[in-house]
């Protein structure tokens, strides 16, 4: 019986599958689509598989989602591009469902065969079914008719074009405002492929009733639309019909549309071209920044070194400087936060002077905020201000704010401090970290956080390959070691890991003779969290040193590790011999 309705077994399964209960059961099917579709060929699937699928779409979201997008890449299935049309029915029945998703989903994969399809077949097939969708009774196939326009114009005759923007003008102004809120989001799609007479005409009458909506939630979607039109337009024309909206949107009564227009800013700024920006819309983001919403203050706090990239430095300071130092003081914490993480950007942009009067008070003032995530922010800058100001001003004003911050009670901050110690030891030089900072990054060792140990270990190996080795076994090493003797285990178990990290960097003489023997003298250690650890460094200290030392003094060590009544020690001092034995045949 198989043998006979072999090519028939495949759709029957399926079908099977898809009226099963078990949704994963359906969802599987689904996504087998292709296989199936191979196992019964270019002809039946046209002819079979795909009116079967337009019949069975009364499901559970999930699988309508895979099956949209499954559809989408099924063009070499049924037979190539000429037969692409057989994929529009089931996707467009998918374009009016509820679920927005599945919606969208089946308009990204109806987009995606319209621009494969001949042009013949996208006037004969994907036109009707656009003008179908957009003069749907349900708002759902209008939402979803506005993500095919780009797609259907470009190959529509000149009747046809003008029919299609007269459609997406009817559907800016449609009643619901779902529909209108999708027009918005697709409109710089469609502009972009409309001619440049239409843009000025139809495109930009659309634009002026988007961006006088009732609704917010559609006029901050114009606001997109401003940066994507702009780039469209002439500059004369971008000046004449943007820049009035975006001046009027950064006053809108809501402040989402506000919070758009700061967010956007910067794009909106490039379409407008740099004079404009100067003139009108330096006036227009200080009102942003003086926004009495907190989130539009954040957004436009975020775009405070961008914004000023484009102005001259006088600009920038007599407009916005007055506002961010309004804004380093400002109540929310969040708009102080976004400010940090930008404004050592504006130190280049002022120059030295400006910055030295100016921006240092405003850093230092943030370095000392209550909150850890603005002073975080601003550590994570400070090279973009020394290669401003130099380093001696620097560690004059900065310094003493870091060493507070390097006790901060909010282990974050210690740690930011910590990961930046490096690239200040490389910009202040050896002489000057000595002084200043090598007594803190012995501190760290004994932190009472394992992350901020873990990170001081990390710390000292990089101080270690900066300054070299022999710096490093003058001011590094032997305080390190010091350590072996701490009471506490944790802390010894930290000298261990330090130890390991320090060795490939120090090389196998100052290894042998210092490090080892710590670590062979820690075998001997009550505590078994310690001797597996002591396995551990001794199995990462075999590939340095020579041969003759792994088979007079780490190998006993493990042989003896290898024998604790501790059930971890053993395993790992088991694991350690096992590598010293692999590394002796690769060596022989």
């Amino acid at each position: 019986m198989a043998m006979i309705d072999e090519p028939l077994y495949p759709i029957a399964v399926l079908i099977d599958e898809l009226k099963n209960e078990d949704i994963q059961l359906r969802l599987n099917s689904i996504r087998k689509l292709s296989t199936i579709a191979r196992a019964l060929g270019e002809e039946r699937t046209r002819k079979e598989l795909i009116p079967f699928l337009n019949e069975n779409n009364d499901d559970d979201d999930e699988v309508l989602l895979a099956m949209a997008e499954e559809l989408g890449v099924f063009i070499p299935y049924v037979g190539g591009v000429e037969h692409a049309n057989v994929l529009l029915p089931p996707l467009e029945t998918l374009c009016i469902v509820e679920e927005t998703c599945v919606r969208d989903k089946a308009v990204e994969s109806l987009c995606r065969i319209g621009a494969q399809m001949r042009e013949q077949d996208l006037v004969e097939f994907f036109i009707p079914l656009l003008k179908r969708l957009a003069a749907g009774e349900w708002f759902t196939a209008r939402v979803s008719s506005c993500g095919l326009f780009h797609i259907a114009y470009p190959s529509a005759p000149e009747a046809l074009k003008t029919e299609l923007r007269t459609l997406y003008g009817q559907l800016c102004q449609d009643d619901m405002p779902m529909v209108r809120r999708s027009a918005a989001t697709n409109l710089g799609k469609f502009a972009a492929t409309v001619e440049a007479p239409h843009l000025k005409v139809d495109i930009m009458s659309m634009f002026d009733d988007l961006t006088q909506d009732d609704q917010d939630s559609v006029r901050l979607l114009a606001v997109e639309g401003c940066a994507a039109l702009g780039k469209l337009l002439e500059p004369q024309d971008c000046v004449a019909h943007i820049l009035p909206v975006i001046v009027n949107f950064s006053q809108d009564k809501s402040w989402r549309v506000r919070y758009m227009v700061a967010n956007q800013l910067y794009e909106l700024c490039e379409a407008v071209g740099p004079e404009p920006t100067r003139s009108d819309l330096v006036p227009a983001y200080v009102r942003l920044l003086r926004d009495n919403e907190a989130e539009v203050r954040i957004a436009a706090a975020g775009k405070v070194t961008k914004f000023c990239r484009i102005l001259n430095s006088e600009l920038a300071i007599q407009n916005i400087l007055p506002c961010v130092k309004e804004l380093s003081t400002d109540s929310s914490q969040h708009v102080r936060s976004a400010l940090a993480s930008v404004i050592m950007g504006m130190a280049p942009i002022l120059g030295k002077d400006a910055t030295i009067e100016q921006l240092l008070p405003i850093f230092l003032s943030l370095l000392k905020d209550e909150f850890p995530d603005v002073r975080l922010n601003i550590i994570s800058k400070l090279d973009q201000v020394n290669q401003v100001i130099g380093i001696d001003l620097l560690s004059q004003s900065l310094l003493p704010a870091i060493v507070e911050l390097a006790e901060d009670r909010h282990w974050r901050v210690r740690l930011a401090i910590i990961e930046y110690i490096p690239l200040l030891a490389s910009q202040l030089g050896v002489g000057f970290f000595d002084d200043k900072l090598g007594a803190l990054c012995m501190q760290w060792l004994k932190d009472k956080v394992y992350s901020i140990r873990d990170a001081a270990a990390n710390n000292v190996k990089r101080l270690a390959e900066e300054f070299g080795p022999d710096w490093a076994m003058q001011h590094i090493v032997p305080q390190v070691l010091d350590m072996i003797n701490n009471p506490h285990y944790l802390y010894r178990m930290t000298i261990l890991h330090a130890v390991s990290l320090l060795a490939p960097v120090m090389g196998k003489d100052i290894t042998c003779s210092k490090l080892l023997p710590v670590v062979i003298n820690a075998s001997k250690d009550r505590v078994p969290n310690i001797k597996f650890n002591v396995a551990k460094v001794l199995q990462s200290l075999i590939p340095i040193v020579d041969q003759s030392v792994v088979e007079k003094t780490i190998r006993p060590c493990l042989v003896e590790l290898s024998e604790d009544p501790d059930v971890d020690v053993r395993y790992f001092a088991t694991q350690a011999l096992q590598s010293s034995d692999q590394q002796m045949m690769m060596s022989s």
